[in-house]
């Protein structure tokens, strides 16, 4: 498998073609894998906005406090209604917000961005971030000349933080062309035994992968091709966002009391 970076492409504007910019920039194969950053598909839909945008609830003032309190830095309540915009739920509101979105992600400040944003103070994620991808590959297909489902399949990434590690990696929001996932379940290992539980997140790997070579500083090189992956004869399916109810984590953290935590460690 080969994984590269495509060079040359233009600072990216509302409206832009992302499909024909990619296609002028790389000579690509029908069976390649796109991974797109989500900053320039969120550029070219036109997802900038201003903190002025935003008028702060009430909620949002108490959250900005507490942990503008916390951190003993000021916080503007603006950005924490940016948040709650974005947001299905908060699953944490305090030290951090972390936030589910609503197309199913969950990532810190609902994976607004304020890094390479040249012409507004925010990057919000793509509303639908498959349907994006359903967009981009789409687009190119008709600039390749070949039918949608035998066009190279697309990944819209962005950089996330784990639980239980240090650092971030790539991972997938939105795909198209590809299941998400790698189902190894009844299959069997060298020994005979049939595997019961593994589930390969195939998007998420590959969006890593692209993530060594694109970059996440001023490298200007949010595209890369994965070339020559192999899905291989397995099952595969889309449910990559773990669902609330079977989410023990998520469980956990609506019923946890940050600061009651916090006292109980200084006692």
């Amino acid at each position: 498998m080969e994984v590269f970076a495509i060079d040359g492409l233009p600072e990216i504007r509302p409206g832009d073609d992302l499909a024909r910019a990619i296609h002028e920039r790389a000579r690509l194969a029908p069976d390649d894998v796109l991974c797109i950053a989500s900053t320039i598909v969120s550029k070219a839909e036109g997802r900038q906005a201003d903190l002025a945008d935003f008028e702060p609830s009430d909620r949002a003032r108490d959250i900005a406090d507490r942990i503008g309190a916390l951190t003993d830095e000021e916080k503007d309540p603006r950005f924490a209604e940016a948040v709650l915009s974005e947001s299905e739920e908060l699953a944490l509101d305090l030290p951090i917000l972390l936030a589910v979105t609503r197309f199913g992600h969950v990532t810190v400040n609902a994976g607004i961005d304020r890094s390479n944003v040249p012409d507004a103070d925010l990057l919000l994620l793509p509303e639908d971030p498959t349907a994006s991808a359903e967009r981009i590959r789409a687009g190119l297909a008709r600039a390749m000349d070949v039918p949608v489902g035998d066009g190279p399949a697309v990944i819209v990434t962005d950089t996330s933080g784990r639980p239980f590690r240090q650092g971030q990696r790539g991972v997938a929001l939105g795909w198209a062309g590809i299941a998400a996932a790698r189902d190894w379940r009844g299959e069997h290992d060298r020994d005979g035994r049939e595997m019961g539980v593994t589930v390969e997140a195939v998007v998420d790997e590959l969006s890593a992968a692209a993530n060594l070579v694109t970059g996440e500083g001023d490298g200007g090189t949010p595209v890369a091709v994965v070339r020559g992956f192999d899905f291989g004869d397995h099952a595969g399916h889309d449910e990559l966002f773990r669902r609330a109810e079977g989410d023990l984590i998520r469980q956990a953290l609506a019923e946890w009391d940050y600061a009651a935590a916090d006292d109980a460690e200084e006692s």
